[in-house]
């Protein structure tokens, strides 16, 4: 049953056009193709990336927070109430008034006191500043050595129609699946975004370009998409590690950097070159086929991902050059009280228990050095 299905998808006439096959493919003449059998390889490379990100984020990351005045968030806990908890985890983190209303009676707290709760253990569950700047450092370092490395790469491209596999392009390929690899193994542990589903998306339609690209020898383009996709980001992860750090003025003008890279490369450059060069270059040679569909319309999907984030860094950079406000990340979640309001509250209730006498159950939960740094 598998042999039939692999052989079924793996026909010849799905991914080639007319007149050519697998068989085009052999080395032959001192040329070597590249094989779909290679991209086991990625798989060994993606676990030997999320061991060496451990070893980075712990003897790199952490001593650079340290060193840029990063500290890890301080956030009240919320106080261990059964009926809370379980309400939180099974039903919802964010309760309606009504249901806040019926928590009131189970427990006997305040609606203020529930809805504090609910704040506190939400707060509890964002990820501090601390892991969000490691995660910015991993990935820094790797886009800019990514992007070195794209560049080694494209240089030795040969400009010829047929190509033999260069070394160098090889290894670019097979650690640049990895490292996407690794990002989807540890989907689950990294900080979650507002755009944790298009994230996922661009993951696996990132992975698929690879791997397709790899097995029917589509090398240059293959090269040119994830050099255009790495020119960008690492300006992105080191203005988010300012960010963190709290260098406003760096953060802001290094996020402006990347806004203009990021709209040139995936705006005008990938769009009007690279997609164009795929999609009309290659029936001018053969009839269209279903590779030449599935791997333009992957691209298709990338692209939409990027006018979907191109919104967010427009309005982002169009409110820091008005308004001279702070650059923040529209996708990241905040606190959702600072200090101020919590010591309101404090205030208040501590009024509420001279004039009333202690709250019921005696759970006044006191803002002890609580700092909001997000």
């Amino acid at each position: 049953m598998l042999v039939e299905l692999s052989e079924w998808f793996w026909q010849e006439r799905l991914w080639f056009p007319e007149g050519l096959g697998w068989a085009d493919l052999e080395d032959r003449d001192g040329r070597v193709y590249a094989k779909g059998r290679d991209l086991w390889v990625a798989l060994p490379i993606a676990l030997v990336f999320l061991i060496i990100r451990q070893i980075f984020e712990r003897t790199v990351a952490a001593p650079l927070a340290s060193l840029l005045g990063v500290k890890e968030t301080v956030r009240l806990k919320a106080p261990h109430i059964p009926s809370l908890e379980s309400y939180y985890c099974r039903v919802t983190k964010n309760p309606t008034q009504s249901s806040v209303a019926s928590l009131c009676k189970q427990t006997g707290y305040s609606e203020r006191q529930v809805q504090r709760w609910f704040r506190r253990r939400r707060n509890q569950d964002r990820p501090s500043l601390l892991k969000k700047f490691r995660e910015a450092s991993w990935r820094f370092t790797f886009y800019l050595l990514a992007f070195i490395a794209g560049l080694a790469a494209l240089i030795d491209v040969n400009i010829s129609l047929v190509q033999t596999l260069l070394p160098s392009q090889y290894w670019y390929y097979m650690i640049e699946l990895g490292f996407y690899g690794s990002l989807l193994f540890s989907v689950a542990s990294d900080v979650k975004r507002k755009d944790f589903k298009e994230q996922i998306v661009h993951h696996v339609a990132t992975i698929l370009l690879i791997s397709f690209s790899w097995c029917v020898n589509y090398i240059r383009a293959g090269t040119l998409i994830m050099l255009v996709h790495d020119s960008s980001d690492y300006f992105l992860e080191s203005a988010k590690m300012f960010n963190y750090a709290g260098w406003r003025n760096a953060c802001n003008y290094i996020f402006i950097v990347f806004a203009a890279v990021f709209i040139v490369t995936r705006l005008i450059f990938f769009p009007f070159w690279i997609i164009y060069w795929t999609w009309i270059y290659p029936v001018t040679i053969y009839p269209p086929f279903f590779g030449y569909y599935f791997f333009n319309g992957l691209l298709m999907i990338l692209q939409c991902l990027h006018i979907f984030w191109a919104i967010l860094i427009i309005r982002i950079a169009i409110r820091f050059l008005t308004n001279n406000e702070k650059v923040d990340d529209d996708r990241s979640d905040k606190d959702e009280t600072d200090e101020s309001e919590e010591e309101e509250e404090e205030a208040g209730d501590k009024k509420h228990a001279k004039k009333n006498g202690p709250m019921q159950n005696g759970h006044t939960v006191h803002n002890n050095n609580h700092s909001k740094t997000e």
